[in-house]
């Protein structure tokens, strides 16, 4: 693959070209009237029950590749290079996974609320994250990024994009709707080598490592040592994370060698906080 490195650290003074915005869905700016938020009160199990009513928003040449392609087009002038990315980038179909009420968003480069103050993440912050993940020297000899380990499935399409791209995916969501949605929507579209588990994210998944790659769409103040520790040798591992001078989220990038952990640092994000526990 023949690709420009992106610096691997934050350019003093610089804004974010990738940020995870979360700021509209609480305080702040307000989302679209039709992006109402899961009410608290709410049952878990009626959420996840009309998730699965949902019906699948079609039209207005969602379908067609050409609107996926000009996407694509979009990512690739605003800095992303690496082609196995972009094409699967290409064959997921975002608008499948978003609510019928912001269908009309879904191509957009923003964030989309899904339900339980959590989003589908930017385009271009999914792009980035995993272009990071393929330019780890493991994935570059490799050709792809092997056995997968996500944190934080919400409603899927990040999964469906990493599918494209690893010979296995465990993606792990702490909260059962969310998990129910994300089954729904891959199952619907047929996305291969992808399995799904209801659970405490900030313990992995150690059953199935380790892992060549690891990536999470939720930040702490730290990396949990659990994904530490299921990072294979020679993998990677992409996540947000406290700025080190305590001001707002940074991606971490961490590749394990056969001599230790090696860190780097990425963009400023904005994800939302990492917890622990199921619901």
């Amino acid at each position: 693959m023949a690709s420009k490195p992106p610096k691997p650290a934050l350019v003093p003074g610089r804004a974010a070209r990738f940020p995870a915005s979360l700021d509209g869905l609480q305080g702040g700016r307000a989302g679209p009237p039709q992006a109402q938020l899961l009410r608290p009160q709410r049952h878990l199990h009626e959420a996840a029950r009309d998730a699965a009513r949902a019906t699948p928003p079609r039209g207005l040449g969602l379908d067609s590749a050409p609107v996926r392609l000009a996407l694509v087009q979009r990512l690739r002038a605003d800095g992303v290079r690496c082609e196995p990315v972009l094409q699967a980038m290409a064959r997921v179909p975002r608008h499948e996974f978003v609510d019928s009420a912001l269908v009309a968003q879904a191509y957009e480069d923003t964030s989309l609320p899904i339900g339980l103050q959590q989003t589908i993440s930017k385009p271009s912050v999914v792009a980035r994250m995993i272009e990071w993940l393929y330019l780890g020297e493991g994935a570059r000899s490799r050709g792809h990024l092997g056995r997968v380990l996500e944190i934080g499935t919400g409603c899927g399409y990040q999964a469906a994009v990493l599918a494209h791209l690893a010979t296995h995916v465990v993606s792990v969501e702490r909260l059962e709707p969310l998990h129910r949605l994300a089954a729904h929507h891959l199952a619907r579209l047929e996305v291969p080598r992808c399995r799904l588990v209801h659970a405490d994210g900030m313990r992995g998944h150690a059953p199935h490592a380790p892992y060549d790659t690891i990536i999470a769409a939720a930040g702490g103040d730290d990396l949990p040592p659990a994904w530490l520790d299921q990072l294979a040798v020679g993998g990677r591992l992409v996540a947000p994370a406290r700025h080190p001078d305590g001001r707002g989220q940074i991606l971490v990038i961490v590749d394990r060698t056969a001599e230790g952990l090696r860190r780097q640092l990425g963009e400023a994000v904005q994800f939302v906080p990492l917890k622990s526990g199921t619901c």
